[in-house]
């Protein structure tokens, strides 16, 4: 029988009961801390974008694509915020003054920079 494509590139086969199964196994990928964000983004991609998961899943990249998106995600977030906050004036002067005041602005700014970062880097 003609050696196939698979044996001639290394491929080994393990015997089940009557039945040659191909060894096949993932690339190794080094763990990274993934947050929320980066869960975000891969039920995004599980969800709608099946092919680019599962082709970022077979190369070993998935872990290290979440990670990076993770991190740029929190970057763009506390970026975001500290903008708004001094584009609102927001300071510890407000703070001290008026508490709830300044939690409520503070929960608008955070709700608003949430929906940018969803809307350019999650969900894109």
């Amino acid at each position: 029988m003609a050696n196939i494509l698979f044996e001639e590139l290394g491929g080994k086969y393990e015997r089940k009961g009557d039945y040659l199964i191909p060894c096949i196994a993932l690339p190794a990928e080094e763990e990274q801390p993934i947050g929320t964000w980066g869960q975000r983004h891969l039920d995004y991609l599980k969800q709608y974008h099946k092919v680019t998961y599962t082709n970022l899943l077979t190369s070993g990249k998935l872990n290290a694509y979440l990670a990076n998106i993770d991190r740029q995600a929190q970057e763009r977030f506390k970026r975001l915020i500290e903008d708004m906050k001094q584009a609102q004036g927001i300071t510890e002067q407000l703070k001290a003054e008026n508490a709830l005041e300044w939690v409520q602005r503070l929960n608008n700014i955070r709700a608003c920079a949430m929906e940018i970062v969803n809307e350019e880097i999650i969900y894109a």
